[in-house]
Protein backbone atom coordinates (compact mmCIF):
# COMPACT_ATOMS: atom_id res chain seq x y z
CA UNK A 1 0.00 0.00 0.00
CA UNK A 2 1.33 3.18 -0.59
CA UNK A 3 2.17 5.57 1.81
CA UNK A 4 0.07 8.73 2.99
CA UNK A 5 2.00 11.14 1.71
CA UNK A 6 2.15 9.74 -1.79
CA UNK A 7 -1.96 9.21 -1.21
CA UNK A 8 -2.62 12.96 -0.42
CA UNK A 9 -0.44 14.21 -3.21
CA UNK A 10 -1.96 12.24 -5.55
CA UNK A 11 -5.61 12.81 -4.11
CA UNK A 12 -4.41 17.03 -4.61
CA UNK A 13 -3.98 15.85 -8.01
CA UNK A 14 -7.20 14.54 -8.41
CA UNK A 15 -8.72 17.26 -6.72
CA UNK A 16 -7.14 19.86 -9.58
CA UNK A 17 -8.27 17.59 -12.43
CA UNK A 18 -11.76 16.76 -11.93
CA UNK A 19 -12.60 20.48 -10.84
CA UNK A 20 -11.53 20.94 -14.83
CA UNK A 21 -13.98 21.05 -16.57
CA UNK A 22 -13.84 18.54 -19.81
CA UNK A 23 -15.66 16.38 -22.18
CA UNK A 24 -16.74 14.10 -19.28
CA UNK A 25 -18.10 16.69 -17.50
CA UNK A 26 -19.56 18.90 -20.03
CA UNK A 27 -21.12 15.13 -20.82
CA UNK A 28 -22.83 14.53 -17.32
CA UNK A 29 -24.04 17.94 -16.91
CA UNK A 30 -26.14 17.62 -20.45
CA UNK A 31 -27.27 14.22 -19.70
CA UNK A 32 -28.70 15.57 -16.08
CA UNK A 33 -30.07 19.00 -17.52
CA UNK A 34 -31.78 16.30 -20.56
CA UNK A 35 -33.21 13.73 -18.06
CA UNK A 36 -32.69 14.36 -13.74
CA UNK A 37 -30.01 13.98 -11.47
CA UNK A 38 -30.56 9.77 -11.40
CA UNK A 39 -29.70 10.07 -15.32
CA UNK A 40 -26.21 12.19 -14.16
CA UNK A 41 -25.69 9.99 -11.51
CA UNK A 42 -25.72 6.57 -14.16
CA UNK A 43 -24.02 8.38 -16.37
CA UNK A 44 -21.24 9.45 -14.32
CA UNK A 45 -21.30 5.70 -13.20
CA UNK A 46 -20.21 4.80 -16.45
CA UNK A 47 -17.63 6.81 -16.72
CA UNK A 48 -16.17 6.08 -13.10
CA UNK A 49 -16.25 2.48 -14.58
CA UNK A 50 -14.06 2.66 -17.76
CA UNK A 51 -12.00 5.00 -15.27
CA UNK A 52 -11.15 1.50 -13.60
CA UNK A 53 -10.63 -0.41 -16.81
CA UNK A 54 -8.57 2.28 -18.07
CA UNK A 55 -6.18 2.54 -15.09
CA UNK A 56 -5.50 -1.30 -14.87
CA UNK A 57 -4.67 -0.84 -18.56
CA UNK A 58 -2.17 1.65 -18.15
CA UNK A 59 -0.80 -0.12 -14.70
CA UNK A 60 -0.10 -3.19 -16.36
CA UNK A 61 1.04 -1.73 -19.99
CA UNK A 62 -1.94 -2.01 -22.05
CA UNK A 63 -2.00 1.39 -22.76
CA UNK A 64 1.48 2.02 -24.19
CA UNK A 65 0.01 -0.05 -26.75
CA UNK A 66 -1.10 3.55 -28.34
CA UNK A 67 2.59 4.41 -28.22
CA UNK A 68 4.37 1.46 -29.52
CA UNK A 69 1.64 1.16 -32.71
CA UNK A 70 0.31 4.57 -33.32
CA UNK A 71 -2.55 3.06 -35.85
CA UNK A 72 -4.09 1.39 -32.48
CA UNK A 73 -4.24 4.89 -30.97
CA UNK A 74 -6.09 6.39 -34.30
CA UNK A 75 -8.23 3.60 -35.08
CA UNK A 76 -9.82 4.07 -31.56
CA UNK A 77 -10.29 7.39 -31.97
CA UNK A 78 -12.14 7.29 -35.03
CA UNK A 79 -14.36 4.17 -33.60
CA UNK A 80 -15.02 6.67 -30.80
CA UNK A 81 -15.62 9.94 -32.98
CA UNK A 82 -18.30 6.85 -35.21
CA UNK A 83 -19.92 6.18 -31.67
CA UNK A 84 -20.54 9.82 -30.37
CA UNK A 85 -21.54 10.81 -34.12
CA UNK A 86 -24.63 8.03 -33.35
CA UNK A 87 -25.10 9.49 -30.39
CA UNK A 88 -25.73 12.81 -31.30
CA UNK A 89 -28.22 11.80 -34.54
CA UNK A 90 -30.18 9.04 -32.61
CA UNK A 91 -30.66 11.81 -30.00
CA UNK A 92 -31.64 14.33 -32.13
CA UNK A 93 -33.38 12.46 -34.32
CA UNK A 94 -35.87 11.19 -31.45
CA UNK A 95 -39.59 12.40 -31.68
CA UNK A 96 -39.75 12.13 -27.38
CA UNK A 97 -38.28 14.96 -25.08
CA UNK A 98 -35.63 13.42 -23.13
CA UNK A 99 -36.51 14.93 -20.18
CA UNK A 100 -38.59 12.76 -17.40
CA UNK A 101 -38.79 13.30 -13.92
CA UNK A 102 -39.96 10.26 -13.43
CA UNK A 103 -37.03 7.78 -14.23
CA UNK A 104 -38.79 5.05 -14.47
CA UNK A 105 -40.80 7.08 -17.33
CA UNK A 106 -37.67 8.21 -19.26
CA UNK A 107 -37.73 7.11 -23.53
CA UNK A 108 -33.92 6.04 -22.73
CA UNK A 109 -33.43 2.94 -20.29
CA UNK A 110 -31.01 3.35 -17.05
CA UNK A 111 -28.91 0.70 -18.55
CA UNK A 112 -28.33 2.17 -22.21
CA UNK A 113 -27.85 5.83 -19.96
CA UNK A 114 -24.75 3.63 -17.85
CA UNK A 115 -23.31 1.76 -21.24
CA UNK A 116 -22.79 5.24 -23.09
CA UNK A 117 -21.00 6.47 -20.30
CA UNK A 118 -18.71 3.65 -20.08
CA UNK A 119 -18.41 3.41 -24.16
CA UNK A 120 -17.73 7.04 -24.39
CA UNK A 121 -14.77 6.81 -21.38
CA UNK A 122 -12.96 3.77 -23.32
CA UNK A 123 -13.15 4.66 -26.52
CA UNK A 124 -11.27 7.69 -25.91
CA UNK A 125 -7.59 6.95 -26.48
CA UNK A 126 -6.75 10.18 -24.54
CA UNK A 127 -8.26 8.22 -21.39
CA UNK A 128 -5.69 5.78 -21.64
CA UNK A 129 -2.54 7.67 -22.46
CA UNK A 130 -3.79 10.48 -19.59
CA UNK A 131 -3.84 7.43 -16.96
CA UNK A 132 -0.71 6.09 -18.21
CA UNK A 133 1.21 9.68 -17.50
CA UNK A 134 -0.68 9.81 -14.43
CA UNK A 135 -0.41 6.38 -12.24
CA UNK A 136 2.78 4.90 -12.62
CA UNK A 137 4.56 7.83 -10.72
CA UNK A 138 2.54 6.93 -8.01
CA UNK A 139 2.49 2.93 -8.37
CA UNK A 140 5.26 1.23 -5.90
CA UNK A 141 5.66 -2.44 -6.81
CA UNK A 142 7.69 -2.12 -3.06
CA UNK A 143 5.03 -1.08 -1.19
CA UNK A 144 2.70 -4.58 -2.29
CA UNK A 145 0.34 -5.44 -5.01
CA UNK A 146 0.12 -3.02 -7.78
CA UNK A 147 -3.55 -4.45 -8.39
CA UNK A 148 -4.58 -3.27 -4.88
CA UNK A 149 -2.79 0.28 -5.49
CA UNK A 150 -4.32 0.96 -8.63
CA UNK A 151 -7.53 -0.04 -7.22
CA UNK A 152 -6.98 2.16 -4.49
CA UNK A 153 -6.20 5.41 -6.67
CA UNK A 154 -8.54 4.92 -9.27
CA UNK A 155 -11.06 4.75 -6.43
CA UNK A 156 -9.62 7.95 -5.03
CA UNK A 157 -9.69 9.65 -8.42
CA UNK A 158 -13.34 8.71 -8.96
CA UNK A 159 -14.47 9.67 -5.41
CA UNK A 160 -13.11 13.04 -6.08
CA UNK A 161 -14.94 13.00 -9.34
CA UNK A 162 -18.00 12.40 -7.51
CA UNK A 163 -17.61 15.33 -5.24
CA UNK A 164 -17.48 17.34 -7.91
CA UNK A 165 -19.75 16.05 -10.91
CA UNK A 166 -22.17 15.47 -8.26
CA UNK A 167 -22.61 19.45 -7.84
CA UNK A 168 -22.53 20.03 -11.26
CA UNK A 169 -25.37 16.91 -11.78
CA UNK A 170 -27.49 18.74 -9.01
CA UNK A 171 -27.43 21.93 -10.48
CA UNK A 172 -28.02 20.66 -13.52
CA UNK A 173 -30.77 18.42 -12.74
CA UNK A 174 -32.49 21.26 -11.48
CA UNK A 175 -32.25 23.53 -14.06
CA UNK A 176 -33.37 20.66 -16.63
CA UNK A 177 -37.01 20.57 -14.50
CA UNK A 178 -37.46 24.34 -14.88
CA UNK A 179 -36.83 24.29 -18.35
CA UNK A 180 -39.38 21.09 -18.84
CA UNK A 181 -42.15 22.73 -17.26
CA UNK A 182 -42.17 25.24 -20.16
CA UNK A 183 -43.78 23.60 -22.97
CA UNK A 184 -41.71 25.67 -25.48
CA UNK A 185 -38.82 25.10 -24.20
CA UNK A 186 -39.37 21.12 -23.80
CA UNK A 187 -36.69 19.86 -26.33
CA UNK A 188 -34.23 22.37 -25.64
CA UNK A 189 -32.13 19.78 -23.40
CA UNK A 190 -32.46 17.14 -25.69
CA UNK A 191 -31.11 19.53 -28.72
CA UNK A 192 -28.21 20.59 -26.03
CA UNK A 193 -27.16 16.80 -25.77
CA UNK A 194 -27.18 16.08 -29.23
CA UNK A 195 -25.14 19.17 -29.53
CA UNK A 196 -22.77 17.83 -26.99
CA UNK A 197 -22.44 14.60 -28.66
CA UNK A 198 -22.16 16.18 -31.84
CA UNK A 199 -18.92 18.52 -30.25
CA UNK A 200 -16.91 15.52 -28.80
CA UNK A 201 -17.34 13.34 -31.72
CA UNK A 202 -15.49 16.37 -33.59
CA UNK A 203 -13.39 16.94 -31.22
CA UNK A 204 -12.13 13.09 -31.11
CA UNK A 205 -12.08 12.67 -35.13
CA UNK A 206 -9.74 15.74 -34.82
CA UNK A 207 -7.53 15.79 -32.16
CA UNK A 208 -4.22 14.40 -32.31
CA UNK A 209 -2.16 12.70 -29.67
CA UNK A 210 -0.23 15.32 -27.59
Amino acid sequence: MQDLQTLVLFTAACAVLTATPGPDMLLIASRSLSQGRVAGFLTYTGIAAGSYLQAFAAAFGLSQLFILVPTAYDILRWIGAAYLAWLAWTTLRSKTPLFAPDATASPVSMRRIFMQGLLTNLLNPKMALFMLALLPQFLKPEAGSVALQVMVLATILNLMGLITNGIVILTASRLGHAIASRPHLARLPQKLMGAVFGALAIRLAVSARE
